[in-house]
């Protein structure tokens, strides 16, 4: 799938894209942080699949669970026990150095907090994830090419020159989207990505996440907002490390 706009086209990353396939397989995860007396199980026993083409909220109260499995999917952290795939990779035993690679070639991430470089424009931004692309599948010429057809997919073509201090919110998580798609990942990680945002610059967001999903993109979104867990299909409810709920339709109660 692509994002196409006047001057430049951002293709999907179809590699390990297969709607007959899981995209992530989880089974058996658990997560137990400290040691002896002093454990905490963030996680304890999760087992789901997630498809490729799906948009799925993630949902739960604070100390549920979810902001660890979340980093757990997006490979910034490892599991203590139990498998990940991601498409046709166990990723659940890499180490830190090769988890890296895996989320720059496969993960694309929209943060509640945005992560914009404070001295860098918001064409830089974008430009960022690309200079640090293994493959080196780009001319430093296509790197800015790219770089402003995403700001333009996102209605910023007239921003392109300004630090994220001269950006509103809803303007900074649109940079933060465009970002995220430049490496052409084949998931999209969305932790609280309206968190941050008035109810205008929300909603403008997560028209920009379901006009993603509807062109093909798979998306994960960690929200606590259910009017936001609406715009996705399915709805998982985390609670005390556990999947509790794992439907479409209505948010957690």
């Amino acid at each position: 799938m692509s994002i196409q706009t006047e001057n430049q086209t951002i293709t999907q990353n179809t590699e390990i894209v297969s709607a007959d396939n899981p995209i992530i397989q989880i089974r058996d995860m658990t997560k137990v942080y400290g040691s002896d007396r002093a454990e905490t199980h963030a996680l304890r026993g999760i087992s789901i699949d997630i498809y490729s083409g799906e948009f799925v909220a993630i949902m739960g109260p604070s100390g549920s669970g979810k902001s660890t499995f979340m980093n757990i999917l997006g490979c910034l952290d490892r599991p203590t026990a139990g498998s990940y795939i991601l498409g046709d990779e166990d990723v659940s035993e890499l180490d830190l150095g090769d988890l890296a690679e895996v989320r720059n070639e496969k993960i694309g991430f929209i943060f509640q907090s945005f992560n914009l470089l404070p001295r860098l424009t918001a064409l830089e931004n974008v430009v960022l994830p690309m200079l640090y692309d293994a493959r080196e599948r780009w001319s430093a010429d296509e790197k800015v090419k790219r770089a402003i057809a995403g700001l333009k997919s996102v209605g910023l073509e007239d921003r392109m020159d300004h630090l994220p201090s001269e950006l509103s919110g809803g303007q900074q998580q649109r940079v933060a989207i465009a970002r995220a798609l430049v490496n052409e990942p084949v998931i999209i990680f969305a932790d609280e990505p309206t968190g941050n945002l008035d109810t205008k610059s929300s909603y403008e967001v997560m028209v920009i996440l379901k006009s993603l999903h509807e062109q093909g993109r798979t998306i994960v979104m960690v929200t606590h907002e259910p009017d936001i867990a609406t715009y996705a299909q399915r709805v998982i409810c985390v609670r005390d490390g556990l999947i509790v709920k794992n439907e479409g339709e209505t948010p957690c109660r």
